[in-house]
C-alpha cells in the first residue's frame, strides 16, 4: 500500500468516481448510492477469473481506481487469499498468512494471481500466491487454511469503549469540510469506520497516545460465505495501521510530505467473523515507525490479529501465540527484505511455480 494525498481529487469512491448527485460522503446528499457503488466494486474485485491460458491454479483480477494512482494494498491482500481460497477445499477455512509488497501496484492493468499448493495434509493446506503485473511480482504470501477441530480457546476481554451507533461517522465528523482535498480524505469506502479517538486526517494528536480504537464493517449486507468475509476483514486490516505512530510523533495525514508505504502484513483468524457486523479495530505501535498489531474484536472474543510492518524495516524479532482450534503454535516473523529461496518441486504439487510464471 502506498499513499501520497493529491492536491486535488474527483474519484469519490474506492470503485469510480461518481457525481455529486449520486451521494459523496460529506456533501449533504444521500450517500446511498455511493455506499452501494463501493460494496459492489469491492465485490468486483474479489470476483477473480480462472486464468486457463496461464495454466491450473492462475486467476485474474481488476483493481478499484484510487486517488494516489496505485493499487490499494488491502485489495491485493484480500485478491490473494481468495486466489488461494479457490485451490483449498471449503471445509479448509483460512487461519493465518503473511505476504510481503514487493512493488506497487497499476490499478490501470489486470492482476494475476498464480497459486503454488505447497501441501494438503490430513487437516492443514497451505498455498502460496504470487500477485503479479507485467510479469514481476507485486505481492508474495503464504496462507495455511485448517479443518476446525476442538482444543484449547481463550481471548483477551473487550475494550471498554464507547459503541459504534454512539460515534459519528467520518463524514458527520468533518461535515464542515468540503471540496479540495478533503474530497479525497473523506471519499466514500465500502467499510464502515467509526473513530473512537479523534482522527488523524487532517489534524495530528496532540496527547501523544499510541493507542487507537476504529468500529469497522461493510457499509451493506455481504453474502453468507465465510470465504468471502475473511477476504474482506483482510481487505479491512490495511486501513490505518500506521495512524498510532502518526498520533505518537504528532504527525497528520494531511502532513506535507508525508508518504506511507506498507512492506509487510501478517494475519491470523483466530474465530470466523462477519465482516459486515460491527468489529474493534485496536491498533497500538511497538517501535516508531511500525504499526504492527491489528485486534477486531467481534461482540465477544478476538475474531483475528494483524501485524505490519512499514519502511525503514525494523530490527528484532516478534513472537505472537495463537491457542484455538485444537492447535497451540507459536509464529516467529523476522523484519527482513529478503525472500527466502524457492524449495525445490516435489511430486504431487499442482500448477506452475508463481515465481516463473
Amino acid at each position: 500500500m502506498s499513499q501520497t494525498p493529491p492536491e486535488a481529487d474527483t474519484r469519490d469512491t474506492d470503485t469510480r468516481p461518481i457525481a455529486v448527485s449520486e451521494g459523496v460522503q460529506g456533501s449533504g446528499v444521500d450517500t446511498g448510492a455511493a455506499q452501494a457503488q463501493a460494496l459492489a466494486g469491492l465485490l468486483t474485485v474479489l470476483d477473480l477469473q480462472p486464468d486457463p491460458d496461464q495454466g491450473d491454479d492462475v486467476f485474474v483480477g481488476q483493481s478499484q481506481p484510487q486517488p494516489w494512482g496505485r493499487v490499494f494494498g488491502g485489495q491485493v491482500l484480500a485478491q490473494s487469499i481468495t486466489a488461494a481460497q479457490k485451490t483449498v477445499d471449503a471445509d479448509r477455512p483460512i487461519h493465518s498468512m503473511h505476504g510481503y509488497f514487493l512493488r506497487a501496484g497499476d490499478p490501470n492493468y489486470p492482476i494475476t494471481f498464480a497459486v503454488e499448493r505447497l501441501r494438503d495434509g490430513h487437516s492443514f493446506s497451505a498455498r502460496r500466491t504470487h500477485a503479479l503485473q507485467h510479469g514481476r511480482p507485486i505481492l508474495s504470501m503464504i496462507a495455511s487454511f485448517q479443518e476446525p477441530a476442538e482444543g484449547l480457546d481463550h481471548a483477551e476481554p473487550m475494550p471498554d469503549v464507547p459503541g459504534p451507533q454512539t460515534l459519528p461517522t467520518i463524514a458527520q465528523r468533518y461535515a464542515s469540510v468540503a471540496g479540495g482535498s478533503g474530497r479525497y480524505w473523506f471519499r466514500q469506502r465500502p467499510m464502515d469506520l467509526r473513530h473512537v479517538e479523534e482522527p488523524v486526517f487532517l489534524e495530528a494528536c496532540r496527547d501523544g497516545g499510541t493507542t487507537q480504537h476504529v468500529w469497522m464493517k461493510a457499509v451493506g449486507d455481504l453474502p453468507d460465505d465465510p470465504r468471502l468475509h475473511a477476504a474482506v476483514l483482510a481487505y479491512a486490516s490495511d486501513y490505518g495501521m500506521l495512524e498510532p505512530v502518526l498520533r505518537r510523533h504528532g504527525r497528520a495525514w494531511a502532513t506535507p510530505g508525508m508518504r506511507a508505504a506498507s512492506l509487510d502484513h501478517a494475519m491470523w483468524f483466530h474465530r470466523p467473523a462477519r465482516a459486515d457486523s460491527w468489529l474493534l479495530n485496536v491498533q497500538t505501535r511497538s517501535t516508531p515507525l511500525t504499526a504492527r498489531w491489528w485486534r477486531p474484536w467481534p461482540r465477544k472474543g478476538c475474531s483475528a490479529s494483524r501485524r505490519q510492518e512499514q519502511p525503514p524495516g525494523a530490527s528484532g524479532r516478534d513472537v505472537s501465540a495463537s491457542v484455538a482450534a485444537g492447535r497451540l503454535t507459536m509464529r516467529q516473523s523476522i523484519a527482513s527484505g529478503e525472500r527466502p529461496p524457492d524449495r525445490p518441486r516435489r511430486r504431487g504439487d499442482r500448477g506452475p511455480d508463481p515465481v516463473r510464471a
